[in-house]
């Protein structure tokens, strides 16, 4: 039986069958999808983003889905505020608000409401990273983290940029690691009445379903669309090109 503050999450791969899931269990419940992907915000980027059409939909109202412009800031605390925004409207419509979506961290900040109180932050030293990573690459930033975070390094892939340069951010402004600050609001109690499920399958279907959606959006426009956004102005540099 669903609670008033019951919140249904649906996470997992990517192409583990989430949509087609959710889309078939809020027509059950009564629900709305809010979408945890933190790319499908922006507007212009569907192809690459294997983005929801309004077909597909089937007359289900998704939030968090082209909200954004491509030169639009867009991070986890912004997230977790409209999110936040999207569930109570969602009640309000007398609907079960369904989060679904791949990007876990997101996720977490959501049903833990991890705090993200931002420190004033030194904008010499994050110019410092950047300009780091892109002289010497994103394993020597990564190297950097590492050595006073070992725990985040492991955590955060050294592709991932932006979130390498937020945790020796952190490091520098609170004297804290970002993996201690992490484990702490792990284990806070949601406030949520949550019910909590993963989409998974063998991994290689799983592998074949990717390969497959990969020469999809190829055949769909991908080279298209990115030649498009390039030439409107988006740069390497904008959080929706990383």
């Amino acid at each position: 039986m669903l609670k008033d503050n019951s919140l249904i999450v649906i996470s997992g791969p990517t192409a583990a069958g989430k949509t087609d899931i959710s889309i078939e269990l809020a027509k059950k419940i009564n629900g709305a999808i809010i979408s945890a992907d933190s790319m499908q915000v922006y507007k212009g980027m569907d192809v690459g983003t294997a983005k929801i059409t309004r077909d597909e939909m089937q007359g289900i109202k998704h939030y968090m889905i082209d909200i954004l412009e491509p030169a639009d800031e867009f991070n986890v605390y912004i997230f977790k505020e409209l999110v936040k925004k999207c569930i109570e409207q969602i009640r309000g419509d007398n609907k079960v608000p369904i989060l679904v979506g791949g990007t876990g961290f997101y996720i977490q900040a959501v049903t833990k409401d991890v705090d993200f109180t931002e420190n004033e932050t030194d904008t010499k030293y994050r110019e410092m990273l950047m300009d780091k990573a892109d002289k010497e690459g994103a394993k020597a930033l990564h190297k950097m983290l590492e050595e006073v975070d070992p725990k985040a390094s492991k955590e955060i892939h050294e592709n991932n940029v932006k979130r390498v340069i937020r945790a020796l951010e952190y490091y520098k402004e609170t004297g804290m690691r970002i993996s201690e600050h992490n484990d702490s609001q792990r284990d806070k109690e949601s406030a949520y009445d949550l019910h909590y499920f993963v989409i998974t399958c063998e991994r290689s279907v799983l592998y074949d379903r990717i390969n497959r959606r990969v020469d999809i959006m190829r055949e769909g426009g991908l080279l298209k669309e990115m030649i498009g956004l390039l030439l409107s102005g988006v740069n390497k540099n904008m959080t929706s090109m990383k």
